[in-house]
């Protein structure tokens, strides 16, 4: 028995009482998942947290500030025209007597609607088409890489514009713009990534097993891709917002009496003399929501890379 009991230790704490100091310490030592890390590492990055606050709040006040006031952000009144803020209009009223906060809320619905649409469209897109070629390879993949080259190879802002004359302006048509023009580097990350995987013992064993390729893109490359999409997507949507504001403010964008925060930008630049308000407000809340954004993106980027140490 004591030669069993001296071959078998189940914990380094056997022979005395286990203290809550020392089960903290014994716990913390053992591993924990990669999803649990990257949860904690970013939870522990204080300015990526103190930025994913500012951007829930103006995110709710985006859902609910309009139910607060109960004005129609498209309700014309000369009597009211290029007020200051005040108690009943918030952020003030522009050159027609419209409630300039209302109009913000819906703007920034709008454009984080359409920015957050036309980024999941375009890193689905550009990620099954990146699986297509890393998987099939050969001449399949030297002809897909060729149409990326030839797209990459056009000005995005121009084709983003003609499909604006084409279609019309309006949400699906700035939805399809964005998606479009922004999809060739998903597809080119995510083929580097599946040329990795694919070499994989685990990969190797399901194509033999004859999988449908369909079943292993989604069991094996998907999931392994999971934290590199995650990063893609927060930080493509910045881009895209400001490239839906661009068009808005060119007046290639959003119908009237819709608005959006290009909308409101190139309605302020109007008034930027007379009135700075009505501009400068618009500004500010697209800077701060590509700030939030970008700070959430770079705390998400360093919380999934396993070689991070905060």
């Amino acid at each position: 028995m004591e030669d069993s009991k001296s071959k078998f230790r189940f914990s380094p704490y056997e022979d005395r009482v286990l203290t809550t100091d020392s089960a903290n310490e014994y716990y913390t030592t053992q591993s924990i998942g990669f999803w649990a890390s990257a949860r904690k590492k970013f939870t522990h990055d204080y300015l990526g947290m103190s930025w994913l606050i500012v951007l829930i709040i103006i995110i709710l006040a985006a859902w609910l500030g309009p139910m607060l006031q109960h004005l129609n952000p498209n309700q014309i009144d000369v009597n009211s025209r290029n007020m200051g803020i005040s108690a009943t209009h918030w952020f003030g009223t522009d050159r027609l007597g419209r409630d300039l906060f209302t109009r913000a809320c819906i703007g920034v619905r709008i454009s984080l609607t359409v920015a957050i649409l036309s980024t999941f469209i375009a890193i689905g897109f550009g990620t099954f088409y990146g699986m297509i070629m890393a998987f099939f390879g050969g001449k399949v993949d030297n002809f897909m890489m060729r149409v990326i080259e030839v797209f990459n190879s056009l000005p995005s802002l121009l084709i983003t514009m003609l499909i604006m004359i084409i279609l019309g302006n309006g949400v699906g048509s700035m939805l399809f713009a964005l998606a479009f023009t922004s999809w060739s580097g998903s597809a080119r990350q995510a083929r580097g990534l599946v040329l990795q995987l694919r070499e994989r013992d685990y990969v190797t064993s399901a194509i033999m097993l004859n999988t449908p390729p369909w079943l292993l893109m989604l069991r094996h490359f998907v999931p392994n891709m999971m934290s590199i999409l995650i990063l893609d997507i927060g930080q493509s949507i910045p881009g895209n917002i400001f490239g839906e504001a661009s068009l808005s403010f060119l007046g290639m964008g959003i119908k009237a009496p819709n608005t959006s925060l290009g909308i409101l930008i190139s309605d302020g630049q109007n008034q930027m003399l007379q009135h700075p308000i009505q501009l400068y407000i618009p500004v500010l809340i697209l800077l701060l929501i590509v700030f939030a954004f970008n700070i959430v993106g770079d705390g998400l980027r360093d919380a999934l890379d396993p070689k991070y140490k905060r």
